[in-house]
């Protein structure tokens, strides 16, 4: 039996019924490669996550040793000499990777072992990242005469700032998972055995709040990061979604009347 790319499983969060999906690159043997297959495997994950209301957090981690070392470069031998395949290829990967920002609902990065390349521009379309202790996290496409084109020559500029950004882009070299959250690439490093229970534990927080209400949060934020948007526009589109959601939804006075009533409050993601 053929052995599927990637396993999605869904993990309960609280006695509602909520959910985390777990979304894991699954070939460990190669160190989790990145080809056409697993992005299709990834869209259907996606599609699937986003038709099921229980879920109210995805954490991402790859099999075996590492997250996920980037593309299969055995492959690329015959795929960079398609000039037709190979751009549908990395449009390809930028329209997956991008559904994970996009994703109503957070989206973690639980980064494990080798994280290199494409998996370092999944890491960057994830809303944060946790990595275990043995977490080394590189971008490594110019030690193999490559360079970014997933998009990690945008991300991470944004994400670490532009001088540690080229610094790591031109070394090719690889952060601790101390050093990546020196640099701010990481938002906390656990201990291996730890990584699946701390992104449990942050969903099972998420699980507790109105479901419309973080996806707003999360959709201001990240169409202004995105945008590199001035601070009058973000405080624009900040107070368009605020008072839409404050005005319309059924969670904002729920959350008000839970509060007054001195009750665990009963949201309906409405």
């Amino acid at each position: 039996m053929t052995q599927a790319s990637v396993l999605v499983e869904r993990l309960p969060l609280d006695d509602a019924g909520s959910t985390a999906a777990v979304v894991r690159l699954n070939r460990p043997d190669q160190l989790n490669p990145i080809d056409g297959e697993v992005l299709d495997r990834l869209d259907e994950a996606i599609d699937g996550i986003e038709a099921d209301p229980s879920v109210r957090a995805v954490l991402v981690t790859g099999s075996g040793r590492g997250f996920s070392a980037g593309g299969d470069l055995k492959k690329y031998i015959e795929l960079q000499r398609d000039p037709v395949g190979f751009p549908e290829f990395v449009a390809h990967l930028h329209r997956t990777f991008g559904r994970f920002l996009a994703a109503r609902v957070p989206v973690v990065a639980l980064v494990n072992g080798i994280t290199a390349a494409g998996g370092l521009e999944l890491v960057l379309n994830c809303d944060f990242a946790i990595a275990g202790a043995s977490a080394r996290i590189g971008d490594g496409h110019l030690n193999f005469g490559q360079m970014g084109g997933g998009g990690v020559l945008t991300l991470l500029p944004r994400a670490i700032g532009r001088a540690r950004a080229v610094e790591l882009l031109l070394s090719g070299r690889f952060l601790s998972a101390g050093e990546a959250l020196e640099w701010g690439l990481v938002s906390r490093v656990v201990p291996d055995e730890d990584l699946l229970e701390a992104g449990l534990a942050f969903a099972r927080e998420v699980a507790s709040k109105s479901p419309l209400a973080v996806a707003n949060a999360k959709a201001v934020v990240h169409q202004l990061w995105s945008d590199n948007g001035t601070v009058d526009a973000g405080l624009r589109l900040e107070l368009e979604r605020d008072a839409f959601y404050c005005l319309t939804s059924h969670d904002a006075p729920e959350g008000l009347a839970a509060f007054s009533e001195k009750r665990p409050p009963r949201f309906e993601g409405r």
